[in-house]
């Protein structure tokens, strides 16, 4: 049976998810996966079930148990160790999981070359356009039906603390600045979509800061207004909103084109809502799907290289390159 090596460095919630999504596809494909853990304190629980798919865990790469070099590398760490943690990769994995945002502010104008060689194979995390409500948007997009739009509209509201249950907001690396915490970062996918959907803005204005009673030290609402050649667009994330909202609407020749990705549904300007319910899982695993053909196959170049992803990162800063 051939087989499979990763490497995970950091095991939170995303990584554990990432861990059990690439355990179910190995198994579906007929591969033996050997996945190690490089982690600051292999003494803290790890999240149920996640224990019994390691081979090992270790605090560095110089320990015996590590491999000289692995198939897969996922970055999971929090966002300010990225940095650091690609420089240790360096040369030692075949192909690259970096979680978003690839590094954190203050490192927003860091040189990539240092950090990712040229010819490693990379992919930057992008759940977002891995959803079926999106993946239904992009096919109407394309399809030319309702014209070019005219202005976009977004909005990511949620409430922190119910994002983690039983976890302490405060503890988390969203409220904390100095852990490339604030939701301008944290809510990244809205501006990796939209370059995806749209490519950059030509011109761009951001208002953010920490506007609301919670208890955190980072940005807890952020606000753009972008200017395309041919298209306007606004957006709104915050840490506050009672509710879950997560949607783009745009207005079109032929009227309005709705994706709620909360809802699972696309609503077509004639007021037809077209459903695509799914568990939140399901975009993950596709997107897992996409990184194991890419990490395995002989494209050079990844859906979301670190180049697009460190400019999508300036942009969600207010910059424009």
């Amino acid at each position: 049976m051939p087989s499979l090596t990763a490497l995970f460095v950091g095991l939170g919630s995303i990584g554990t998810r990432h861990l059990n999504n690439l355990a179910a596809l190995c198994a579906q494909r007929g591969l033996t996966l050997r996945a190690d853990a490089l982690r600051s304190d292999p003494a803290r629980p790890l999240r149920p079930g996640a224990a019994e798919l390691l081979h090992a865990q270790f605090t560095a790469l110089d320990d015996p148990a590590a491999l000289p070099r692995y198939d897969l590398a996922f970055i999971t760490n929090p966002t300010s160790l990225h940095a650091g943690a690609l420089k240790l990769l360096r040369g030692r994995a075949g192909a690259l999981f970096i979680e978003k945002p690839i590094v954190s502010a203050e490192q927003a104008d860091v040189d990539l070359d240092a950090l990712v060689p040229a010819g490693q194979k990379a992919y930057v995390a992008a759940p977002m356009r891995w959803c079926g409500a999106m993946l239904a948007l992009k096919r109407r997009l394309a399809s030319g039906a309702d014209g070019a739009p005219y202005c976009a509209r977004v909005i990511c509201s949620s409430y922190l603390p119910d994002w983690r249950p039983g976890v302490d907001y405060r503890t988390v690396y969203s409220a904390r600045r100095a852990l490339g915490g604030g939701v301008t970062i944290d809510l990244i996918h809205e501006w990796d979509y939209l370059v995806d959907l749209f490519g950059p803005p030509c011109e761009l204005y951001n208002f953010k800061g920490q506007y609301s009673e919670l208890e955190v030290d980072s940005d807890d609402v952020s606000l753009y207004i972008a200017r395309w050649p041919r298209m306007l667009g606004e957006v709104h994330l915050d840490y506050f909103g009672r509710g879950y909202r997560r949607s783009i609407e745009l207005f079109t020749p032929s009227g309005s084109l709705a994706a709620d990705f909360g809802a699972g549904t696309l609503t077509l300007p004639d007021g037809t809502v077209e459903q695509y319910p799914e568990d939140v899982n399901r975009r993950y695993l596709r997107e897992m799907e996409y990184f194991l053909d890419y990490a395995l196959g002989d494209e050079p170049e990844s859906l979301n290289p670190p180049a697009t992803a460190l400019a999508v990162l300036n942009l969600t800063l207010g910059k424009q390159g």
